[in-house]
């Protein structure tokens, strides 16, 4: 990756008041303040769902998206630290490629899976770009709770539809924006957002800052 790039601000759009700067410079915006969280934060303090989890109530024991994996290749994006790459190479996956725009992440996972006795290709990039990913090679692409992160969701998956063998899956998962807008008032619900929003907004964690986008999946 680029790190050169990313050094540039801009004024991150917010889809209903329609404020904002080119989209080239808004991604560079998101793609600097996310990975520098990643990079000194990451799972520390947002602790990962990974692995058989797809999320806080499915998992691959119950849903078998994946059924038997072995002897297949397998790419993960947002690999994060690895573990969801453990999950995998332990059900004889016969290769296993990922992708993150963290490279501190990358190096975490590359110490994992080698004290895991697992081997990876990993390489530090945004999803949305070229980064010498074969295409037309993988019998699954998947991402737990990482497409989301995307700058660009289309172009991502047309990307990812490039990589996958003819009868490739593409396995994901995403939260629903409704566990953000949802507040208690009055002791009642209360939606507090317009489900047709999608731009960027800044949340504070833990001292740092991350960029989110309520995606209308």
């Amino acid at each position: 990756m680029d790190k050169n790039s990313l050094n540039r601000r801009s004024i991150i759009v917010d889809g209903e008041n329609g404020v904002g700067s080119s989209e080239e410079l808004k991604k560079n915006v998101v793609h600097k303040t996310n990975s520098l969280y990643w990079d000194t934060k990451g799972n520390d303090f947002l602790k990962a769902i990974v692995l058989p989890y797809y999320g806080a109530f499915i998992s691959e024991e119950k849903c078998q998206l994946f059924g038997d994996i072995s002897g297949k290749k397998l790419l993960e994006i947002g690999c994060g630290n690895g573990q969801s790459l453990q999950y995998q190479g332990e059900r004889n996956a016969s290769e296993l490629w990922a992708v993150d725009i963290s490279e501190r992440q990358i190096e975490k996972a590359a110490q994992h899976l080698k004290s895991c006795g697992i081997a990876a290709k990993l390489i530090c990039s945004p999803m949305e770009e070229e980064c010498g990913i074969p295409t037309d090679y993988f019998d699954y692409v998947y991402s737990i709770y990482g497409i989301g992160w995307t700058t660009d969701l289309e172009g991502t998956f047309r990307r990812i539809s490039s990589y996958l063998k003819k009868d490739g899956l593409f396995i994901f998962s995403w939260s629903h924006p409704i566990h953000r807008w949802v507040t208690t008032e009055n002791d009642r619900f209360v939606i507090n957002k317009s489900y047709f929003n999608e731009g960027w907004y800044p949340v504070a964690v833990d001292e740092g800052e991350l960029l989110l986008v309520d995606r209308m999946l």
